[in-house]
This record gives structure tokens, sequence and C-alpha cells, in this order.
């Protein structure tokens, strides 16, 4: 990549966050861990550096610490909420610790716009999320570029070394000028011209495919939705005939799911097409297991023996390739050994045994979903499998709270298909980032054709968001909320009871469980 900007990772929720917005610029961004080397990251020749938020606090006994010589390479460096912090505490600064906590939106006052805030002036919307804040600046020049009510250092700079500090976040949707913020210091502080785009994407990684593959066989695991749709287009113009899609039926498919496939793929791309229909083993599997991670893992692994049962019959298949993309990573496991803390875990990257026989390949790992659909629309996929909500990967099972059992996922998927069908005569079905129907475990009382009924409940869920780290709970109108809710009662039996989710990522997830 001719230009990359350096992210740091201390442990942060929204590291790779900061690396999408970096990207929605048009700039390369590198996740690297908070213990990389001086040298390591010259190495990379970076046009900047930014250092990630964190859980820590810097006097904390295993408070993590980057390469002090970082400050002394000449390459501007934003430090965001931590990194802020980590950055003034390095050159001899002071924090106050635990008395200054500020969470939520706030208010910036900007008292020198600079290159940082070109373009914005007065008092803009922030988001903060912190227990510490900086006490007194280190000496140096360090000026002050803005305040908040409760944060005197908000945002700072030291011109001589070109650092850069802000106390608020970014990079999140709750800070409205945060595109604007990042932009600046990519393209007015490091002077990125902004050259990196999905078609250059595309041709490094079918590059990267066709020398990691050779001659080998790869397997795909083929569920039809927008990630390992876009993984197998872009795996198929890499090797062609090498690809051998393999689609498992796992009893957690939405309706219809199984025909859709086969047809999709198996005839209309004319895909080497593997269909397995493992119902009954996967439920087997499942049986009476309530646990949210326990039925990932479960999922996980009858996964991967499914495969090692379908792979017998494809010769020198050596690698089994994922639509994992970059949400799937953040949430799941630390990348690059960081510290941070595990949310959940995805099939896809949480479930796998250490002793499967294929080598991983993942050629959408270090995309986000809205640029996945690019890469899809780049590969000639039609709009509606590009434009598909997305669809966890082990299915159902995670908006199923509790055990499943057949009959209730048949409720589920009852209800789930009434959802889609009413969001899609809306017209609201393509603009709203996911939306789906929830099974709830538990029984309530209603009143049925004058007769006293005891049945499920079913959740609706419908969020905004532009890449699935953040979302907002969508305002669906009332009238339609009330046909949905009114179908489900009516076509779906065992259901008497419909409810909203209104909770926002954060404090919630997107998903149930």
């Amino acid at each position: 990549m001719s230009e990359t900007i350096v992210v740091l990772d201390f442990g942060s929720q929204y590291s790779q966050l900061i690396a999408r917005r970096i990207r929605e610029c048009r700039v390369y961004s590198k996740i690297m861990p908070y213990y990389t080397s001086a040298e390591a990251i010259r190495a990379e020749n970076p046009k900047g550096i930014i250092l990630s938020g964190g859980p820590a606090s810097v006097y904390s006994e295993h408070a993590p610490k980057c390469d002090p010589a970082i400050f002394e390479l000449g390459i501007p460096v934003l430090g965001i909420c931590y990194g802020l912090q980590l950055m003034i505490h390095t050159l001899g600064g002071e924090i106050t610790r635990g008395h200054a906590r500020e969470y939520g939106k706030a208010m910036l006052k900007i008292v020198k716009s600079g290159n940082l805030f070109l373009g914005l002036d007065g008092e803009i919307q922030v988001w903060m999320s912190h227990g510490d804040k900086v006490a007194k600046m280190p000496a140096g020049g360090f000026e002050i570029l803005g305040s908040s009510g409760n944060t005197e250092f908000c945002a700072v700079h030291m011109p001589e070394r070109n650092l850069y500090g802000i106390q608020f976040h970014p990079e999140v949707v709750h800070t409205p000028q945060g595109k604007t913020i990042i932009g600046n210091f990519c393209k007015n502080i490091c002077k990125c011209v902004g050259d990196w785009t999905m078609e250059s994407f595309i041709e490094q990684q079918v590059r990267e495919i066709r020398a990691k593959v050779g001659s080998a066989n790869v397997i795909l695991g083929l569920s039809g939705g927008v990630d390992s749709s876009v993984a197998a287009a872009l795996i198929h113009k890499a090797i062609g005939k090498q690809l051998n899609c393999i689609f498992v039926n796992n009893g957690l498919l939405r309706k219809n799911e199984a025909e859709r496939v086969r047809n999709l793929f198996g005839r209309a791309f004319d895909m080497k097409l593997i269909y397995v229909d493992a119902t009954e083993r996967f439920l087997a599997r499942l049986a009476g297991v309530e646990e949210p991670e326990k039925k990932r893992k479960i999922i996980g692994n009858e996964f991967v023996q499914v495969f090692d049962d379908a792979s017998a019959q494809i010769e020198q298949a050596e690698f089994l390739a994922q639509g994992t993309t970059y949400p799937d990573v953040i949430e799941s496991v630390p990348i690059d050994g960081n510290p941070a803390a595990m949310i959940k875990s995805h099939h896809n990257v949480g479930g796998l045994p250490k002793e499967m026989k294929f080598q991983l390949l993942e050629p959408l790992s270090r995309l986000f979903k809205d640029e996945v659909r690019e890469v899809g629309r780049q590969l000639g996929l039609p709009e509606d499998v590009v434009m598909r909500q997305p669809f966890p990967g082990p299915g159902l099972a995670v908006r199923h709270l509790g055990a499943v059992s057949q009959k209730t996922l048949d409720i589920l998927r009852d209800a789930d298909e009434i959802v889609v069908e009413e969001i899609k005569k809306a017209g609201l079905y393509y603009s709203i980032w996911q939306t789906f129907a929830v099974f709830l475990p538990i029984r309530t009382v209603g009143v049925m054709g004058d007769e006293r009924t005891y049945d499920y409940v079913i959740a609706l869920r419908a969020v905004e968001s532009t890449d699935g780290m953040t979302a907002d709970w969508v305002q669906l109108p009332y009238d339609l909320l009330g046909r949905i809710s009114s179908r489900i009662i009516n076509e779906v039996n065992g259901v008497n009871r419909v409810v909203y989710d209104i909770t926002s990522k954060p404090p919630g997830t997107i998903e149930w469980e």
C-alpha cells in the first residue's frame, strides 16, 4: 500500500473502528499491537500513527505501554482517550486517576481549530468514555485545542513533534464530526492523498490467494449470506474450479434458505457446490444446551466435522475458506496479541478445533461490512445478494434464547419470514442494517378467540449501523409494528405476544446471544 496509517491497539473494542474511519478517507490502515517497537513501525513506512483507547489506567500495574521512541520518529501521532493519556504520561505530564468520569455525549469547545479541527469551530458534540483525565501537560510546548465541561485538556497539540491528543472518541457515530476530524488528521496532518480502493484490494487479494493456494483445492462453507457469497466470488475469481463450495444445512437456517442457495450458486453461478443436509446431526448435539457460548462452540465444532466428512470426496483439499470479516474478529478474539476483552465468540473464528486439518483462508478478514458489499459489486454479484442484511454464522441458534428444538425453530423461522416480508413491503429492508425476530423461551398469558392461551414471546429487533460496531435501534412506524405483530400472532402457532427491542449498541449488542 502506498499510504498507511498505523493504529496501535491498546485493548479498545473500537480499534478496528478507528481503522475503518481511516479507510473512509481512502487511506489504508493497519492494526498493530501496542507493544510494537518504533523500529517495526518505521519499517511499515506509515504516514501517521494513532494510539487507540483502552480499558486500563496509565497507573495500573499491567497498563499497556507503547515504545516511547515512537514520539521521536518524526511521524504525526494522534492519541485517542487512553492514547492521549499515555502520550502525556510518557512525556512527563500528569493524569488524574478515577475522579473524572465522563461517559456519553458531551460538548467540546474548540479554542483553536488548526489542522485537526479544520472546518469546525464553536462547540461540537463528542462522545466520551473515560474515568481518568489529563491534569498537567508535559513541558515542551503543548497547546490546548479544545476543552469540555469536565476536561480542560480535551484536545491538545505539540507542534514541535507534530503530536495530537483528544480525550473523546471521534471513531464512533455519536461524535457527528468525527469523520471530519480523522479525515483532517489523515489528509491535512499526515498529508495522505487517499488512493486505497476496493479495486486495489481485489487485485491484491487475487494475487495473495493464488500464491497461497497454489495448485491445491479450497473448500468454502457457503451460507448464501453476504460474507460467504463475496468470499466465494473473490476466491473463484482467483482460482476458478479449485474452489469447492460446501453448503451445510445445519437446521438453523432461515425459511426456504437451502433451496435458494442451491439455485443461486450451484446453478446460476456455476460454482462447484456440495449440499449436505445435517439438520438432525446439529439438533441432536444442541439438544438441551442453553448457554450461548456453548451453543456457538458446538456449532463450530460440528461444522468442521461435517466438512471433514464432505471433504473426503475432494482431492487435494488443503484450505478451508470462510467469510470472516473485521467485526467477527474484533468481538471474538484478541488480534495480534492485544488485550481486548472477549465479548462473544463467532463460530467462524472462535469454535474451530486446534486439530483441524485445513489451513484457513479468510480473504475478507480485514474488511468491514460496507467494504465487503463494495467488493461484491466489483465482482459482479447481484444487488439483492450484496445488500442482504447480515446473518450470524451460528444461524438462528443465536436468535433463539435457550435450548433449540425443531418445533421452536420453526416458530422462529415463520415469525422471521413475516418480519422480513413486511419490512420489504414497507421499502425499508435495504436502508436498515438488520431486522429480525428473536425467540424468547418464556410463556405469557393471552386471550385468543375467547380462550385463555399460554404461549411464547417473539421479540423484534431493527437497528441502524454502518459497520456493526455501533448501532441505534430503528424507530419503525407504529402501523408497521402493528402489522408485523398482528401477522405473527395470527399466523404463527404458539405465539401470543410480540415485543420490540429499543436497545442501542453499546450498551447492548445487535444479536441477543
